[in-house]
């Protein structure tokens, strides 16, 4: 009995942090637009005492009674229906990620019943994808989680992110290298940015999955010992970040401009395959080749065996 109720609780407290996280989202969302920004008209000139949008416009902008916003903005989201998610994300101008992250909260906090308890046992890249990740000689590739843990590596993937494998914890994580390593800063040369965009991924991780223990946890270390990561994390900023381009300062090559591409792999939805690669003939193509040679010279370990 005790049992179950311990998991009634978790249940119960896992809701109640999907509905502040409902409610912190939204004013958040409309704190950042004006009424102008929103096409409303301005009457006189009194000093408004909020900076972004009022509940009333949110509402009025959206289609719908005030009453049924704040309700909706206090975490009640029953019987919410996707007319009225559509005329709330185009009042408060939410992109692509930023609609799915409110859905993914909208559907949590509607759930009544703690999805099954899942085995604690480490996340495991199937051989298939190990061996496509292998035949990418020329290419630094990797399996990642919505945690950010590095699950697996090709071996210049592994050479490429080093200092990341530095730390002797297994899996590796992305997150607690930019937050508490101080070499982050260093590998990273656009670190500020890629502060914003792992927690980021993160806050829209944590929408998607809120029973996930390991990533409350990790959330948890980092709002503890990392200033900037509980910053950013009040933000309650969200993105999906599957290209762009990379500055790194590699110890051992130096300066890399790596464009990446990131690819969910189907059979796994909680996993992503991450690829770096370089523009032909350019100087950050010669540091991978020279990084390729210098991993081959010092017969790094293979990181699959590296995971645990």
């Amino acid at each position: 009995m005790a049992a179950g109720n311990d998991e009634r609780d978790t249940s119960a407290d896992v809701r109640g942090h999907v509905r502040t996280d409902i409610r912190e989202f939204l004013t958040t969302r409309r704190a950042r637009i004006s009424p102008e920004q929103a096409g409303l008209p301005i009457y006189g000139g009194a000093r408004r005492r909020v900076s972004g949008l009022r509940r009333e416009e949110v509402a009025l902008l959206a289609g719908i009674s005030t009453e049924y916003y704040t309700r909706l903005e206090r975490g009640n989201a029953t019987g919410m229906s996707e007319g009225v998610i559509d005329g709330i994300a185009h009042a408060l101008q939410l992109d692509g990620a930023e609609r799915t992250h409110l859905l993914d909260l909208l559907r949590s906090a509607g759930t009544s019943r703690r999805p099954p308890r899942r085995r604690p046992t480490p996340q495991r890249v199937r051989p298939t994808v190990q061996r496509v990740l292998d035949s990418m000689s020329g290419t630094p590739a990797f399996v990642l989680n919505g945690r950010l843990d590095v699950l697996t590596a090709n071996a210049l993937g592994y050479a490429l992110f080093s200092p990341v494998y530095a730390d002797p914890a297994r899996p590796p994580n992305n997150a607690r290298f930019v937050f508490l390593d101080p070499h982050a800063s260093d590998f990273f040369r656009a670190w500020d940015s890629v502060a914003n965009d792992t927690v980021a991924l993160l806050r829209a991780e944590v929408g998607r999955d809120p029973y996930d223990r390991q990533l409350s946890d990790l959330i948890g270390e980092l709002s503890t010992r990392s200033d900037e990561f509980r910053i950013r994390w009040a933000a309650r900023n969200v993105r999906v970040h599957t290209t762009g381009i990379k500055l790194l300062h590699h110890p051992v090559v130096g300066d890399l401009d790596l464009p990446f591409e990131s690819f969910p792999l189907a059979s796994d939805p909680s996993q992503s395959l991450l690829t770096y690669t370089a523009e032909p003939q350019s100087p950050s193509q010669d540091a991978l080749n020279l990084l390729a040679s210098w991993a081959a010279t010092n017969k790094l370990e293979h990181p699959a065996s590296l995971s645990d």
